[in-house]
């Protein structure tokens, strides 16, 4: 049976909310994720493995440092 937190690692990215500043319609372009608000300083993207990859990718290129 996998680990849970590397399933959970594998389909969900938290940042700090100024982290996606100005980067939403363009993530939401590229990958199918959804977008929760954490609390009030963080953003939860919840994906498949495949669209999270994506979304780390895109996040990546666009300068956004990856925990």
């Amino acid at each position: 049976m996998p680990d849970p937190s590397s399933l959970r690692d594998s389909t969900q990215i938290v940042l700090p909310r100024e982290a996606l500043a100005g980067l939403e319609a363009g993530l939401d372009d590229a990958c199918t994720v959804t977008v929760f608000e954490e609390g009030e300083d963080h953003y939860r993207i919840i994906g498949s493995p495949v669209e999270i990859k994506r979304a780390g990718e895109f996040l990546a290129r666009n300068g956004v440092a990856l925990p």
